[in-house]
């Protein structure tokens, strides 16, 4: 029986987003499978993986350069070389680099080494500082790595030059589109209630963690404009409280819903009229890709991510420029956007889950063979 394990920074906010339906998908391989993450249930008692033999609890710090990632490099080799995997699959950039550092005795051993790269920090338009640490040691790293995969076409071409041995291109993580159809519309009008949001409101929604990249602020900031409109933002992070005293300051606190984590988002796509997609920097976003499979109007920032789900869009817009983005939601609310839907769900069938799986699947079994 095949053992493979997966490494990542945390468990709740990227296992269980992102890589359940590959534990399913080995289990019913017959293959054994281990997940190493860091527990970041608010509740540790809470986090249960599901299609996984064991799970390994490792203090991943998401700073590369803070002191506790040296335990977990301890800890983490311990597990590699005790454990006689056959596959070693690394996700996220720290997960991803000490991983390739402990596996160093294992690949001596046999074990092969994948890394999904789901978004190089370095990318055009990035800043020299990314260039400067980010890209030395991916491709020093690449040597330590049987199969890079990417998600972003961009990068897949910038991989190129790096010696792993072998680079492959898999079109994200996959969306399940039979999940995500357009809602039910008694459920999209009881949580509008739930919200307080009135039912003639536009709904502005966008679903990620609320950190300085995703760039929620440039929304919050296009409110005063659009003075019957709501925002609402599903996710956590740290930068919650920054992100209410910009809405109060402007004056649109009440315009401001923010959710946190939520596992009923399929719900508020439905509930939603635009879906708003900042990011300074993606590899490929899964929310976005989400929001494409229900059939949302998406207005999205221009980055590789974006570029490659929507690149002929005309409600792209420039993630640093908040005059562009209320410009596109202008356009979005006064034109007449069937075609642009018709073109992002042909687009996205591509990026369906059952085909993911499938060349991932072609990748594990070519590794053991």
């Amino acid at each position: 029986m095949p053992k493979i394990l997966y490494v990542a920074t945390v468990v709740k906010n990227h296992i269980l987003q992102f890589h359940v339906p590959y534990l399913r998908m080995l289990k019913e391989m017959g293959w054994e499978t281990a997940v190493a993450a860091r527990n970041d249930f608010d509740e540790p008692s809470d986090c249960a993986i599901p299609y996984c033999d064991a799970f390994y609890d490792v203090p991943f710090e998401r700073n590369p350069f803070k002191p506790g990632n040296v335990r977990a490099y301890k800890q983490l080799k311990k597990i590699i070389d005790e454990g006689g995997y056959d596959v070693i699959h690394c996700h996220t950039p720290v997960g991803a680099m000490l991983t390739r550092l402990a596996a160093k005795k294992a690949r001596k051993n046999g074990s092969k080494v994948f890394y999904t790269a789901h978004g190089f920090h370095f990318y055009r338009g990035a800043s020299p500082v990314n260039w400067l640490l980010y890209y030395p040691a991916e491709r020093i790293l690449a040597r330590k790595t049987d199969v890079l995969i990417t998600i972003s076409t961009e990068d897949y071409k910038r991989a190129q030059a790096f010696k792993a041995g072998a680079v492959k291109y898999v079109p994200g993580v996959g969306v399940d589109l039979n999940k995500f159809r357009k809602g039910d519309p008694e459920r999209a009008a009881c949580l509008r209630a739930e919200l307080g949001i009135p039912a003639d409101a536009t709904v502005f929604l966008s679903v990620g963690e609320v950190n300085a990249n995703k760039n929620h602020k440039a929304v919050i900031r296009t409110l005063p404009s659009f003075p019957d409109a709501r925002y609402v933002l599903c996710g956590r992070g740290p930068l919650i409280e920054e992100h209410k005293k910009l809405a109060e300051s402007l004056g649109v606190s009440e315009r401001v819903i923010m959710t946190g984590y939520r596992t009923d988002v399929v719900d508020f796509y439905g509930m939603a009229d635009i879906f708003v997609f900042p990011s300074f920097r993606e590899g490929l976003p899964v929310a976005l890709m989400e929001a494409m499979a229900v059939g949302l109007i998406c207005v999205a920032s221009r980055n590789r991510g974006t570029d490659d789900l929507l690149r002929d869009s005309k409600l792209l817009f420039d993630p640093g420029d908040p005059k562009d983005l209320a410009d596109k939601l202008r356009l979005a609310l006064s034109s007449d956007c069937t075609d642009e839907i018709r073109r992002n769900s042909e687009r996205l069938k591509n990026f369906d889950l059952n085909n993911t799986l499938g060349l991932v699947k072609e990748l594990y079994l070519e590794a053991v063979k």
